[in-house]
């Protein structure tokens, strides 16, 4: 769509209430915007944001915003020397590369050495200069608004100075500007991108000398006269950061000059005059008729203190002052330089006189700021770093600009991010990056006040990336740089753009606002705990012997010899962890407790040759207990935990799970749980959370036999009686395609997802056997380890459950493309990845919400409707957090993703359980923190037992029907509930008794007066 030239329409009104939220979480102020209160940035940003605050802002940009795209033409032009285009610096700087001080290769080649391959170069690159309609067809395909692109002095002067200009250069430019016009896409246009015509480096030294200031002027009235009634924002110049520095001080960069820091200095301040010169000539001589606008590309990294100290933050600011301020200052506040450079530098920084000072203050109708790898983290001076630490901070950087230079209107007129020369169409850490840069955008316009007007991603199409060669690409659309063609292919990176241009944004949809609803009446309200320390010291004095009180002498207790009272029978209610953890879970208002039993500790030698009575009885009274507490165990016989895997020590030592005898062994154990619990628990795991990225094929298929055999022997003998039910709970933590639209990255998603929870589940919820989809994989790559079932072992683990229970705690991204061979899963062919705008907890662990729902929706997908239990979801959080912010934001976020599941998506959800209980079982993840002895309620208990309390989400309207709290009984307290008959008879006779004796009473009395 067309762009709107200044003045600008008014912005509409952002929603009012996510933006009061997060302004509040954000400290609630708007920038100052005095010049010198960039320090303000540091502080204001020192505390981490809440969480609601730290993700994605569903808004949208201001109407009018800029949405472009850019190039540089000696990136991407090619035609070298076509249609008398002159050799510029980078023609020479890459045909000839000076050899870096101390470079062997130069006397390698005198002693016969092999000669190294060709640099990279230009020449053609991505041969924009003959593909205009297909570079013009991306624009389209992108729908932005503005395409910032430069013109290549050497091509419509090839001598540099204002001799006849090259009508073919003149002509390509044209051409390219009437098929912009013709797609309503503004031209941004820079002047000057790093590449000076050779004949005035020859000449005169490059930059050095102040006469190319002159022919610049020349160059850039030609430019305005031929094009500028169709362009209305010009950069003069490119990142004078690099051009100076690695231009002319370090030589990294073309012309290759190691002048050192004085040169670099020099050429800076010519720059500035160089640039000056021409926003005057633009403003007195093209302004009124043209009505464009002119600025100077400035780059500039993020710097925060290593330490959040006064001193830190002093040296942050000089960092920024060395890069950025360099030029901004001069430019936006008083044309001179930052007062730290000249404190520091001044035997080596040009003074401005006082006209200079007049003729380069003021000098930029805004703010154009470029932000991304060209300068960030690779072509930064390490000493500029003030040994503080860079970081890619988009939006603390526009707020630190807003403040510094008195709140400039900011064109981000460069950003972006890279992936590897190999990398393809699927460029995910790309996409991701622009992501987050596009997002911290957002939030600096609509959270900080900050007045950007447009963004720019970096590059339109992939090309000759500078230093880097074609080792990394930054196009959005992938150039096959051996083709002939050099057809342009729209990478995930330009899906994502157009989506998010088209909606102006990221605006709130019904698929990212929280759903307001109820769960059924019978769901399972639960807390998951790690395992449950058998600690059985007695909560009250039971030493049968009797003392005296010495109340004259030592005011102490006497024992009294030989005197022992009688003791009275063991309770359950004597073991003091029983009675604080049974407590704890009252306090929450669960309904239901999953904990794990410790195999090794129950049967040390793993069989019944030696039982520990102590232990069962411990488990014992804590179900009864419970229960006595109207809450419901869910009882895990195994879990996978040091040492040992969970398993009696000679199991693990006779082969653990490869040996098949531990599945024989583990029905053994399970029957005898099933007997001494059974008639406590009616909600059994077998197996709890399986580490299938751990376990061999072997050991997997002796682990389902396992589960089997439990659930047969349940089944068979125990649950007529006991009337429980029983499954296995798998580790189910949802993987997404890093590109939706890839096909490649949704098979390799799917791939991971039958590998991670299909491979156990398939056969027991499925169709008796393994994944087609693994089976398939490894047969193709010769891999036959995977086990067949037979007919018998087919019939024992198909269908048995009950019940389907999952893990789930994060969402993971898979991208086919190898882009770091570290990171590569070579045994899948897909390498694991973060959305970097996700919010992440201590641990490292993405909090994504909607992955729940997913994966219920995909084990729907997969097993039917059946009965499902979230068995276990929670995060890790700071110990020193202690408002537990990201532990309420995650649990009243995850449980609104299963209430979505549940009423939209139909998923037969029956439970839902938070992990975990206490930081002294799970450091860490507990609603309770631990410290001495004692359990304190962090802030997320109230959170959930408020979900609890109103079966999830009821909305303010007060609710219709609340569900009626069922009582389970406890056994060992039934004594009543099972004798009604005997005691209405007992009480019948009580009644006779006290009916007979009043009588005898009455009448006796009556008897009496009569005998009166």
């Amino acid at each position: 769509m067309p762009a709107r030239a200044p003045p600008r329409s008014p912005r509409s009104p952002p929603p009012l209430l996510p933006r009061l939220l997060l302004l509040l979480a954000l400290g609630g102020r708007h920038l100052r915007a005095e010049p010198g209160d960039g320090a303000q940035v540091w502080s204001r940003f020192a505390r981490p944001p809440a969480p609601e605050a730290a993700g994605l802002l569903h808004d949208t940009f201001p109407d009018g915003f800029f949405w472009a795209v850019g190039t540089a033409a000696y990136q991407t032009e090619g035609g070298w020397r076509q249609h008398g285009k002159g050799a510029s610096i980078w023609d020479t700087f890459t045909h000839h590369p000076p050899a870096p001080p101390g470079d062997p290769q130069a006397a390698s080649l005198l002693t016969g050495a092999p000669s190294p391959s060709p640099p990279a170069t230009g020449d053609v690159a991505s041969d924009s200069y003959n593909n205009v309609f297909r570079d013009t067809e991306g624009l389209r395909e992108l729908g932005v608004t503005h395409y910032r692109f430069s013109i290549s002095w050497a091509r419509v002067l090839p001598n540099g100075s204002a001799g006849a200009p090259n009508r073919e250069g003149l002509r390509y430019y044209r051409r390219l500007l009437e098929r912009l016009r013709e797609l309503g896409v503004q031209p941004v246009v820079t002047l000057y991108h790093w590449d000076l015509p050779q004949r005035l480096q020859d000449a005169y030294g490059g930059w050095a000398n102040r006469a190319v200031a002159d022919h610049f002027r020349d160059y850039a009235e030609l430019c305005f006269r031929h094009f500028g009634g169709q362009v209305k924002y010009w950069i003069t110049i490119d990142n004078p950061y690099v051009v100076a520095w690695h231009g002319y001080a370090t030589g990294r960069l073309a012309p290759g000059v190691r002048g050192g820091a004085r040169l670099g200095y020099l050429v800076a301040h010519n720059l500035l005059l160089a640039h000056a010169k021409i926003w005057h000539l633009y403003n007195t001589s093209f302004r009124p008729t043209q009505g464009g606008r002119v600025s100077i590309a400035l780059s500039s990294h993020w710097i925060s203190p290593r330490r959040r100290t006064d001193h830190g933050i002093q040296e942050c600011q000089r960092s920024l002052d060395f890069v950025l301020g360099w030029f901004a200052k001069p430019i936006f506040v008083d044309g001179d330089y930052p007062d730290s450079m000249k404190g520091n530098l001044s035997s080596l920084l040009p003074a401005f006189s006082d006209p200079e000072k007049e003729l380069v203050k003021g000098t930029a109708d805004f703010f154009a700021l470029s932000f991304g790898p060209t300068l960030s983290f690779q072509l930064l001076d390490p000493a500029m770093k003030f040994r503080q630490v860079e970081s890619p901070s988009l939006r603390q950087l526009l707020s630190w600009v807003g403040l510094e230079y008195n709140r400039p209107q900011i064109f981000i007129v460069e950003n972006g991010w890279f992936v590897s020369g190999t990398t393809r169409q699927d460029d995910a850490k790309y996409m991701y990056y622009l992501k987050k840069f596009i997002m911290e955008t957002l939030k600096a316009i609509r959270l900080d006040g900050v007045d950007v007007i447009g963004y720019t991603a970096w590059s339109l199409l992939d090309g000759f990336e500078w230093h880097r060669g074609y080792g990394i690409r930054r196009g959005l659309f992938y150039v096959d740089f051996l083709s002939q063609d050099k057809k342009l292919l729209p990478k995930s990176s330009a899906l994502f753009y157009r989506q998010l241009i088209e909606r102006n944004g990221f605006p709130p949809s019904p698929e990212n606002q929280p759903l307001e609803g109820t769960f059924p009446c019978d769901f399972a309200w639960g807390i998951a705990d790690s395992y449950i320390q058998v600690d059985t010291a007695l909560s009250q004095f039971t030493d049968p012997h009797v003392y005296l009180w010495d109340v004259h002498r030592s005011k102490g207790l006497l024992k009294v010899d030989g005197l022992v009272a009688r003791r009275r029978p063991p309770s359950c209610a004597d073991f003091a962890a029983i009675h604080a953890q049974v407590a704890l879970l009252q306090d929450t208002h669960a309904t239901h407790f999953h904990f794990s039993l410790d195999w090794a500790l129950v049967l040390p030698r793993g069989d019944r040759s030696q039982v520990n009575l102590t232990a069962l009885h411990f488990y014992r009274c804590l179900a009864s207990e419970l229960v006595r507490a109207n809450v419901t165990p869910a009882v895990a016989l195994w879990r996978p935990a040091a040492p040992h895997q969970g398993l009696p020590e000679p199991l693990a030592r006779q082969g653990a799970w490869e040996n098949p005898r531990t599945a024989l062994a583990f029905a053994d154990y399970a029957r005898l749980c099933f007997q001494e619990l059974g008639p406590h628990v009616k909600f059994w795991i077998t197996m709890h959370e399986p580490p299938t990225r751990n376990l061999t094929y072997s050991a997997g298929h002796n682990l389902l036999k396992a589960h089997a055999l439990a659930w047969r022997a349940y089944d068979g003998h125990f649950r007529r009686s006991q009337n429980g039910k029983v499954s296995l709970a798998l580790q189910a933590d949802w993987i997404e395609p890093a590109c939706p639209s890839s096909p490649r990255d949704q098979e390799g998603a799917e791939r991971v997802l039958e590998f991670d929870i299909g491979w156990l589940a398939e056969p027991v919820f499925g169709s008796g056997d393994y994944p087609r989809v693994m089976r398939d994989w490894l047969n193709q790559r010769n891999n036959f380890l995977l086990p067949y079932f037979t007919e018998d072992e087919r019939r024992l683990v198909q269908g048995s459950f009950d019940f389907l229970a999952v893990s789930h705690y994060t969402t993971i991204l898979v991208d086919w493309e190898e882009e770091e061979p570290s990171k590569y899963n070579g045994y899948l062919e897909v390498q694991e990845m973060t959305d970097i705008t996700w919010l992440n907890s201590p641990g490292q662990v993405a909090v994504v919400p909607w992955g729940l729902r997913k994966v219920l929706g995909w084990l729907k997908s997969k097993y039917g409707d059946l009965p499902t239990y979230v068995i276990s979801n929670g995060v890790d959080d700071d110990l020193q957090a202690g408002q537990d912010r990201l532990r309420v934001y995650y649990l009243q976020s995850y449980v609104n993703e299963a209430l979505k599941a549940y009423a939209l998506d139909g998923v037969h959800l029956r439970g839902y359980f938070a992990y975990a209980l206490s930081d002294r079982t799970a450091p860490r993840f507990g609603l309770y923190r631990y410290a001495a002895g004692q359990f304190e309620p962090k802030p997320s208990v109230q959170r959930y037992r408020e979900i609890i309390d109103g079966n999830g989400f009821p909305g303010p309207e007060p609710p219709g029907r609340l569900c009626p709290r069922e009582l389970a009984l406890c056994t060992d307290c039934s004594f009543f509930h099972t004798r009604k008959g005997l005691l209405a008879f007992i009480a019948f006779l009580l009644f006779a008794v006290v009916v007979s004796l009043s009588l005898v009473l009455y009448y006796s009395k009556k008897g009496g007066r009569s005998y009166k």
